[in-house]
């Protein structure tokens, strides 16, 4: 087999493996970002006090779950935090797993038509049964987050050091411009409510909508990349596959002290992507029920993040192969500081501004994320990826909890949403700070791996 050969076979690859942050997107944009966490506040505030925010009315019924008195408004958000938190428990085993199956893909693959199925099940959440909506959002988070770990695993095997910048990128583009795609399509849905379709009936087939393009899309990253084999792990005889994958899960929590620059990382990276993930999930929820917008605009502004995004995400990729990818989140951090502030002070019922701030959140998103994703796989020893990506999923986009938690508490506590917003700005400026304190070439020797020309 030739050079050139090989080369097609590995692009024909890593195409198929950019497919999946095409399928997923779609969960978290159509679902995870716009239209779920509107919908189910709203849900929960007809079974709190009868409307859902009609005329203008406000909910101040509280609902009642095990006994604890929980904010209609911050329901959302405490669903998150739970999901999260049993996450913390499942996604280490799933990565232990993964690390350890003939076919990471069929892993992968499996995961997400599970997640796809709960998302599905999403349209039939109506009247007042917001503990069902509650359910199935925990349900689809996890299963969502456990089949990240391995696609986020697997980009190590598709794609060389040098290269991780570039496709790790390439793959957030892809997505945003999957996502945002369906996302249009739905805005069209929800705004032209063709055959008489109530705007509630629209938004449920614009949730089944996406549960069906996730599924479906799964199938080409599933036909598309090849099996390895495994890789490095460490053998534990006499045991079955749940057994050792706990006994590798503990050693890698034991060992990562050892890997002090990757403990450093994880750790700033669970600071500012909490408050990266809370931006966004609560995007909707902010301009729904704080600046007084309605869906369609909710939906064309994160129509225009996604699109903006799609060139962002490239535009970081290219700035990074000029100073490498540690400089370049630490500048995405401080466009989101002031992301945070513009937010605080945005007016209500003002669609331009919203608009600018969706085109600056835009252009930074993708690109930190991606870099992140591209800049820990540097920092894992080989063989570990999946386990190590499970801690990193952990605090990965959908999951955060430290972040929506705080957003909860301090929109229960002040009845705001504003201040809420302006609280996360202390994941960025710490978690930043984290970052600049990490050795980025020492980090990567220390796991064993070599340092990529630029980092």
């Amino acid at each position: 087999m030739t050079t050139g050969q090989i080369k097609v076979r590995a692009n024909a690859e890593q195409k198929a493996w950019f497919f999946y942050d095409w399928a997923n997107s779609a969960y978290i944009t159509t679902i995870g970002t716009v239209l779920f966490a509107p919908y189910l506040t709203s849900i929960a505030e007809r079974a709190a006090c009868g409307f859902a925010g009609e005329d203008d009315r406000k909910c101040t019924e509280n609902l009642h779950v095990l006994g604890l008195s929980v904010s209609a408004g911050s329901l959302v958000f405490y669903v998150v935090t739970i999901a999260t938190v049993l996450s913390a428990f499942v996604l280490p085993i799933v990565g232990a797993i993964a690390d350890r199956v003939e076919s990471k893909k069929t892993l992968m693959a499996r995961l997400a038509w599970s997640g796809a199925a709960a998302a599905a099940l999403m349209f039939f959440v109506t009247g007042t049964n917001w503990q069902l909506g509650a359910l199935l959002l925990l349900v689809a988070n996890l299963f969502y987050g456990s089949s990240i770990v391995v696609y986020d695993a697997i980009l190590v095997e598709v794609a060389e050091p040098d290269e991780r910048d570039r496709i790790s990128s390439r793959g957030w583009a892809f997505g945003y411009l999957g996502g945002g795609t369906l996302l249009a399509l739905n805005l069209l849905l929800v705004t032209v409510l063709p055959f008489g379709l109530s705007t509630e009936t629209a938004v449920r087939i614009s949730l089944l909508s996406a549960a069906v393009w996730w599924a479906y899309f799964t199938l080409i990253p599933y036909r598309g990349i090849k099996d390895r084999p495994p890789r490095g792990v460490v053998p534990i005889d006499d045991a079955s596959l749940l057994q050792r994958s706990f006994g590798q899960l503990f050693r890698t929590l034991r060992e990562l002290r050892n890997y002090p620059q990757t403990l450093l990382f994880l750790v700033a990276y669970l600071l500012y992507n909490d408050g990266i993930q809370t931006v966004i999930y609560s995007a909707s929820v902010y301009g729904d029920k704080e600046l007084g917008f309605g869906t369609s605009v909710l939906i064309a502004t994160i129509l225009i993040v996604q699109f903006v995004a799609f060139g962002g995400a490239l535009l970081f990729g290219r700035v990074a192969a000029r100073i490498g990818s540690h400089r370049t989140i630490l500048y995405g951090l401080g466009v989101w500081i002031v992301v945070v502030c513009i937010g605080f002070f945005l007016p209500k019922e003002q669609i331009l501004p919203f608009f600018a701030m969706a085109v600056l959140i835009g252009l930074v998103l993708g690109g930190t994320q991606a870099l992140s994703r591209s800049f820990f796989s540097q920092l894992i020893p080989r063989g570990r990826e999946a386990e190590y990506f499970s801690l990193y999923q952990a605090c990965e986009r959908g999951t955060s909890w430290l972040g929506t938690l705080v957003f909860g508490i301090v929109h229960q506590v002040t009845d705001s949403y504003r201040p809420a917003i302006l609280a996360l700005i202390v994941f960025f400026v710490v978690g930043g700070a984290l970052l600049w304190r990490l050795d980025p070439r020492k980090g990567v020797l220390e796991a064993g791996n070599v340092p990529p020309a630029i980092l």
